[in-house]
């Protein structure tokens, strides 16, 4: 299985809380739901439906899982929301109980297992396991080159700070741009694949 990242990114690489004001405000981020004014759903929802048909399963930490399966169940009858529910979803949590996984077809992996157990997913034939937000799990996920594309929706916007995905490692990763697809509101839908050194 490929592992695809996928994030809506301000022009300054912050990734937090764009879905709404309370999503995440750590850090005292107070700028929740911004990509609200750049969403269209041609170009920017057409990235999210074509990265979902692709993938075999969801993976999400903690955070972003609670806000996802507070959302997706009591939107069932929509093709894209039913694929949301029916699709298989692991979550990286040390924290989150059995009895509170009720987003069906989740599974946990916890987060001292993570990166071995997320190996051995991508060792399985398959489609993509399919990254949304959950900026900490993306950035171990780049820190131990373990992803295959970055799905990019990069919003013409400064945040000012707030929770990025890239490792803060001193290390040179150096990527392609394998497309891009520009919206009529400036977003730029970009996808990159690391090259492979050798």
């Amino acid at each position: 299985m490929r592992i695809v990242i996928s994030e809506f990114m301000s022009l300054d690489g912050v990734v937090q809380a764009p879905g709404g004001p309370d999503e995440d405000t750590d850090g005292g981020f107070a700028h929740g739901g911004w990509t609200h004014p750049f969403f269209d759903p041609e170009v920017v929802g057409g990235a999210f439906d074509d990265a979902l048909a692709k993938a075999e399963a969801l993976l999400f930490g903690r955070r972003t899982w609670r806000t996802m399966a507070g959302a997706w169940p009591e939107r069932a009858g929509d093709p894209f929301a039913d694929r949301m529910n029916t699709i298989p979803k692991y979550v990286v949590s040390d924290t989150l109980g059995d009895e509170e996984l009720t987003w069906d077809n989740t599974a946990r992996i916890p987060g001292g297992e993570a990166v071995a157990r997320i190996q051995e997913l991508r060792g399985i034939d398959g489609g993509d396991l399919l990254v949304m937000g959950s900026p900490t799990l993306a950035r171990t996920l780049l820190h131990e080159d373990l992803a295959d594309e970055l799905r990019l929706m990069i919003m013409p916007v400064l945040l000012g700070g707030g929770k990025k995905i890239y490792p803060d490692d001193g290390e040179l990763r150096t990527l392609k741009l394998a497309s891009t697809v520009i919206s009529d509101a400036g977003v730029h839908v970009c996808t990159y694949r690391p090259i492979a050194e050798g």
